[in-house]
């Protein structure tokens, strides 16, 4: 089977010819990397005459990796570019089809060189174009080794939107207008350039200080009719130009600006590329006509699979609000006061996780939030752009990126609610925010006390996570709490241990500050037994709280400031010899010198007496079966 590549392309595309879909040949591929240690392709590329080297754009880079583009495979060029970069010309392929994926080598090619090009006369026009394009189809059957299983008659060109051209009079040859992209296809190497996007988040206008002297900041994030995000940066003089003109939800021309590498500590998008704004950048509104660009993008995750998430990703999520924390005002380390608000999510994966809310968060929808499940409804919450953070389980935490939508109109809200109303609400889920194992089922296997010993738990390189029903024995009463720093590093508390500075005032020696207030946080000990044995156990703030029933600030001040010791001794006394469920983590640490095993409480259930008879009556059941 023969295969007739367009002739005169490669003469064509460094010529300037970015208009045709030339069907050319992949004589060769190779891998390389820039300084960023991205990794990009560098193919050759045949007409059967001529040859020329070209670059895979980065979104392109899948197509080698599967092997849906090899050498030998006959493509079609969709979108490219050829730019000159130090005296030589460089193509870009940003958009092919693979039409033959394996083939024999057709003709033998040469390496082009610029005078090689043919005179303008020589070219082919439009019309010549076009029939050798209808011709590019035409496949005589004879034995040969090509491989036709990915032919495709007929190629879709991607979207291309018509030039805008305004009202001006005549458009002299350096102002015609710039040919709207996708931005998926953006790149360093173009020249000219507009996308036409939407606004989904603009982020607060940021001020800093640095060698260079005060400045000041913004960014704000663009989705196109294609999917493609990426963001876009101003600095400075370029802020008051462009501040008031962007408004989120509105739909913008932009073009003449810059691209940057992004910088992927502070850009969660999925793009490596960011867009840097200048004075002569140019913005312009656009009517929403036909609503073709999105108002947002979503890529949700279940709860259950955070649990194997990086610490530091972003991600989206949704789920259900099953209950909401009172605000509470936090010190940062700067100095400044924020506030801090922490919530629950539950989905139809059995799985729950905390959403901490951070600053305006707290007061915008955290406070709408409240006020609906305080009224018995239990909202659904969408979280665009929230922080993975591993402290004490996995939880997530807003950044100034992310986006809350309360009760949202999407197809994952509305079956979300429907398997709440109907099942989710009367069934259990278990947290992966309270230092519980990834995935969960090891935190269910029930232990008696003296298996702890008997089968060294803890001593491998992971801690062991079990469930033992016990007996509350005696509670140690001079140190079960401690006063520590309120103050946030990062999006993290403090909570070293702060003294007495003066009378009324809090020292912290981590964050060498002072404060007025401090925060109070248990750090009980308690000796558990069952009908197998006994052994010491430690429940920090949440689990402390279960045990107690009280919290560690109201526990403190009742021994330490108002000493009232009879009352202390009241209600210490009265959560001995308590039944509890617990959940345990036991793991070998090193103390001094020493291995020793620590066993921390991390969940205390008050024992039900119903669903333990039914335990123990499977446990008798499967029992008697073996």
């Amino acid at each position: 089977m023969s295969v007739n590549l367009t002739p005169n392309a490669i003469p064509a595309i460094v010529a300037g010819d970015m208009n045709s879909k030339p069907l050319v040949q992949v004589l060769d591929i190779k891998l390389i990397s820039n300084s960023k240690q991205q990794e990009r392709y560098r193919i050759l590329l045949s007409d059967a005459v001529y040859s020329q080297q070209a670059m895979l754009a980065t979104q392109l880079n899948g197509r080698v990796k599967t092997e849906r583009v090899k050498k030998g495979s006959i493509v079609q060029l969709i979108e490219y570019i050829c730019s000159p970069i130090q005296n030589r010309k460089i193509v870009v392929v940003l958009s092919m089809e693979t039409i033959i994926l394996e083939c024999n080598i057709i003709g033998n090619p040469k390496s082009f060189v610029e005078s090689d090009l043919p005179t303008q006369e020589a070219l082919p026009n439009n019309n010549t174009q076009n029939s050798s394009r209808s011709n590019n189809y035409h496949l005589t059957a004879r034995n040969t080794s090509c491989n036709v299983q990915n032919f495709r008659p007929t190629v879709q060109p991607p979207y291309q939107p018509p030039p805008v051209y305004k009202s001006h009079g005549a458009i002299v040859k350096n102002e015609a207008p710039t040919r709207i992209i996708p931005i998926a296809a953006l790149n360093p190497y173009q020249g000219r350039w507009a996308i036409k996007a939407r606004v989904t988040a603009k982020g607060d206008l940021r001020r800093y200080n640095n060698g260079r002297g005060d400045g000041k900041v913004l960014s704000f994030d663009l989705l196109d009719s294609d999917g493609g995000e990426i963001r876009v940066t101003c600095f400075n003089a370029v802020v008051d130009h462009f501040y008031d003109a962007i408004e989120v939800g509105r739909v913008y021309l932009i073009s003449k600006g810059s691209l940057k590498p992004a910088q992927k500590n502070f850009n969660h998008l999925k793009n490596e590329w960011e867009i840097f704004l200048e004075l002569t950048s140019t913005v312009e509104l656009c009517p929403d006509e036909d609503g073709s660009i999105p108002r947002q993008q979503f890529s949700f995750r279940p709860i259950s699979d955070i649990e194997n998430v990086d610490s530091n990703s972003i991600l989206d999520v949704i789920g259900v609000v099953t209950s909401v924390n009172p605000s509470v005002p936090i010190l940062r380390k700067n100095g400044m006061e924020t506030q801090r608000r922490v919530l629950n999510l539950k989905d139809c994966s059995g799985k729950s996780v905390e959403l901490t809310l951070w600053g305006e968060f707290c007061n915008r929808e955290g406070q709408k939030l409240q006020e609906r499940v305080d009224a018995g409804f239990f909202p659904i919450l969408a979280v665009k752009a929230g922080k993975v953070n591993d402290f004490s389980g996995k939880s997530i935490g807003t950044i100034s990126a992310t986006q809350l939508f309360v009760n949202p109109d999407f197809p994952e809200a509305c079956s979300l609610r429907g398997w709440f109303d109907r099942v989710g609400k009367d069934s259990a889920s278990l947290s992966i925010s309270k230092d519980i194992v990834p995935g969960g089922p090891m935190n269910d296997v029930r232990k008696t006390v003296s298996q702890i010993k008997d089968e060294g738990l803890g001593r491998s390189d992971k801690p062991d996570w079990i469930t033992v029903r016990a007996t509350i024995s005696f509670i140690k009463t001079d140190t079960f709490c401690y006063t520590a720093c309120p103050m946030m590093i990062g999006d993290r508390q403090c909570n070293k241990k702060v003294t007495r500075s003066g009378n009324t005032r809090w020292q912290c020696d981590r964050c060498n500050q002072e404060f007025e207030e401090c925060d109070y946080r248990y750090l009980l000990q308690a000796q558990i037994l069952d009908h197998t044995g006994v052994t010491w156990v430690t429940a920090f703030q949440e689990s402390g709280e279960e045990i107690l029933g009280y919290s560690a600030k109201e526990i403190y001040l009742l021994k330490y400031e108002q000493q009232d010791d009879e009352k202390f001794g009241g209600i210490i006394k009265s959560r001995l010899f308590n039944q509890f469920v617990f959940r345990l983590k036991i793991k070998e640490e090193l103390y001094g010198d020493e291995q020793r095993v620590k066993i921390t409480v991390v969940k205390a259930d008050k024992v039900n007496y119903s669903s333990e008879s039914g335990y123990m009556l499977d446990s008798v059941s499967m029992f008697s079966r073996q």
